[in-house]
């Protein structure tokens, strides 16, 4: 996969993408804006306002973290789930739209894949 172009995203660029997949809704997590799918956790803004926390999976969280460390990162609270954090500055729109795509896949109820899997 070849490396995108870094310029950086905001969290509402995260919000309008994310709002056109199936069932998302805004919310709240542990006191910040946040993404889910059905009541499910997909995406939230890390306490420090310019990182989100992005649902996953174990594969993909490897891959991410060895082909963009300047982009997704882990702290320690977060090694034994299946989360990445993303840093928007650093992120590009294509990036985020595919994190986002893997965040709603992991976070969607099996009933939701078939209706509308993210582009």
């Amino acid at each position: 996969m070849a490396r995108k172009s870094v310029t950086g995203v905001t969290y509402q660029q995260l919000v309008d993408y994310a709002s056109t997949l199936t069932a998302v809704e805004q919310s709240t997590s542990y006191g910040t804006p946040a993404l889910k799918v059905r009541g499910k956790l997909m995406v939230r803004l890390w306490d420090d306002g310019t990182t989100v926390v992005l649902k996953t999976n174990w594969e993909e969280r490897e891959r991410l973290l060895a082909t963009y460390p300047e982009i997704f990162f882990l702290t320690d609270h977060y090694r034994d789930y299946s989360l990445v954090l993303m840093r928007l500055a650093t992120g590009s729109n294509a990036l985020m739209r595919e994190a986002v795509d893997t965040a709603w896949r992991e976070a969607a109820p099996k009933s939701l894949l078939h209706e509308k899997t993210p582009k």
